[in-house]
């Protein structure tokens, strides 16, 4: 039974709660996309009631993101939102994933959205989706494509032409596919949002007018957020809490943030109890696959975790928390989907090393990972780069504060020294010993961590930094010139040692694919893949100690798995039925 699953969970225990929607509920069973073949008027506004073909209508949506899980999984987590007792679907489209390269779009495969949409429809729940440009969602430049910023007088979010320009593209390739989708064509989308939370950033007054001219015509949305002041000033509207989280996102080298049940429980209440509509961020939060994850700034640069479980009522891996119940049974009397007993247990063992083999870019200067020649021109998006250059004797690297998110200086026997954005010593002493030959490797590895999600300091969000780095002090090589390596070709070797930058490759042997989670202990930092997926970010700063493995990205047999380690690896890692993202403060 459910309950039974529940209990191979950490419990968080719930004291008594009301089993009834307050005051009344609203009979909404018959305004379903299936119910409704005739359509004549969407969503409105009647008094103090959303309407639907002219029903009062209570708005309980619940944030899903098909980018944050596999596709297999999209209709098992649809059904368990719509079992839930919630009516619709919210769901933000990441520009950078959808147009990874200018003029190239990516609508297939997990980023099939059209598909994601029917998929909501056939189970019955409504749409309410978030285009953009601009979206937050805590992603790497709050889902902007960073091939944005290789013009230097770049504004984002505003209507400068470089911006609209690539906006005006993108967009007649979305709105495109999205008008036929809407409530007035048959389709489940009842509501668009304009752009995202633009209140708080606000550098262009044209900028907003200009984003819904380009989204004609799609059906606008215009989020409430300042909700007793409009029950107080307005006096009836309909109120939608568009963003209500039980939690944040979680920074490595932080606590987890915590969850006090009770008190969401008594949030929704009240909100119901004042008829309010209710978007709940998020209701699956998933994951940051590959180098999705963005970054925030609180006095101090924050990387996020690779898991998004943000306190969701479903965790990472899809699977049903006591709160899902408690939500269920407030909300309906809906019977939850059977959950599905998806793991795959053992231990992977490394047998060589992979060191990679690229091609450089070489510059006579460093210039950030945006501006590379790599990629069609395009320049990188995420991961690392590696800078190298010669030099004839030793002497002082100065970062000066710059370094774009991290870095480690290396070469030619050198001491491995971090550069840590915020953390940093100004200065880095490099020796180099006696007896070596004359030019000597200076290698900087530098890690791109996430840019920043949100804030007006989106637009400088330029990786790689070492263009504020001081190289003058060494004595360059005569005819040097500094190489940028690409990490796409490798070769294979027995290991010497697990000390990284280094490349492990292993072989987990799997009969009946499942869902899993990776254990990495005696391992320091960086990246795992399987079977080609970039599964994410690990690092023993924690707080999470467990990387999510997906059962549709594992197949019987052999599965090869590779670790990117930064610094010391170890030989074995672990596969577990449990996941831990961390302590709560």
């Amino acid at each position: 039974s459910l309950q039974e699953r529940l209990r191979t969970r950490p419990p968080r225990p719930l004291g008594p709660l009301p089993q009834s929607l307050p005051g009344g509920s609203i009979n909404q069973t018959h305004l379903t996309p299936s119910q409704l073949k005739i359509r004549q008027v969407g969503l409105k506004v009647k008094g103090s009631n959303f309407t639907l073909e002219g029903f009062p209508f209570q708005i309980i949506a619940g944030t899903m993101h098909y980018f944050r899980m596999p596709r297999s999984y999209w209709r098992v987590n649809l059904l368990k939102l719509k079992a839930c007792g919630f009516n619709t679907l919210t769901t933000h489209v990441p520009w950078n994933l959808h147009e990874p390269r200018v003029d190239q779009f990516v609508f297939t495969g997990n980023l099939d959205l059209m598909a994601f949409i029917t998929i909501a429809s056939d189970v019955g729940l409504w749409v309410i989706l978030c285009p953009g440009p601009y979206i937050g969602s805590d992603l790497d430049l709050g889902g902007l494509p960073s091939w944005l910023l290789k013009d230097p007088k770049m504004k984002l979010r505003t209507t400068y032409k470089g911006f609209t320009n690539a906006v005006n593209r993108y967009f007649d390739k979305l709105i495109s596919r999205i008008v036929p989708l809407q409530y007035n064509q048959g389709g489940p989308i009842i509501a668009v949002q304009v752009e995202n939370e633009y209140g708080s950033y606000y550098l262009d007054k044209k900028y907003m007018p200009y984003v819904k001219k380009v989204s004609a015509p799609l059906i606008f949305f215009h989020i409430y957020t300042l909700l007793f002041s409009l029950l107080v000033c307005g006096g009836h509207s309909p109120i939608m809490m568009m963003v209500y989280t039980a939690r944040s996102f979680d920074t490595w080298g932080a606590l987890r943030n915590s969850l006090d049940p009770h008190v969401l429980m008594k949030d929704v209440h009240e909100m119901f109890k004042l008829r309010f509509s209710l978007n709940f961020y998020m209701f699956h939060g998933g994951t940051n696959f590959g180098f999705m994850g963005g970054a925030a700034s609180l006095n101090t640069y924050l990387p996020m975790v690779t898991s998004y479980d943000y306190g969701a009522l479903l965790t990472e891996d899809g699977e049903y928390t006591p709160e899902y119940i408690t939500f269920q049974e407030y909300f309906s009397s809906a019977v939850g989907a059977t959950p599905f007993e998806r793991w795959a247990l053992g231990r992977g063992f490394w047998g060589s090393s992979v060191q990679p083999q690229p091609s450089p870019v070489k510059s006579a200067k460093p210039v950030s990972m945006e501006v590379l020649s790599v990629n069609q021109g395009n320049g990188q998006s995420y991961g690392y780069t590696l800078y190298e250059t010669y030099i004839s004797k030793g002497g002082i690297l100065s970062s000066r504060g710059h370094v774009q998110d991290r870095a480690q200086v290396g070469g030619n026997k050198c001491v491995s020294v971090a550069f840590v954005c915020g953390h940093s010593p100004t200065v880095v002493l490099v020796c180099l010993g006696q007896g070596y030959q004359d030019h000597h490797s200076l290698r900087i590895l530098v890690e791109n961590q996430g840019r920043l999600a949100y804030g007006k300091d989106i637009n400088t969000q330029r990786k790689g930094g070492l263009q504020n780095a001081d190289l003058s002090l060494f004595p360059q090589a005569e005819g040097s010139k500094g190489q940028a390596h690409g990490l796409e070709q490798s070769r294979v070797s027995q290991p010497r040692d697990t000390h990284g930058p280094a490349f492990f490759l292993g072989f987990l042997k799997v009969g009946e694919p499942k869902d899993t989670f990776i254990k990495l202990e005696g391992w320091t930092k960086g990246v795992v893949f399987v079977n080609g997926q970039n599964l994410g970010r690990y690092w023993n700063l924690g707080p999470q100690k467990t990387l999510y493995l997906p059962g549709p990205w594992l197949h019987s047999g052999p599965n090869e798995i590779i670790v990117f380690e930064e610094l010391k690896g170890g030989l074995t890692i672990q596969f577990t039925t449990m996941p831990f993202l961390g302590m709560a403060f």
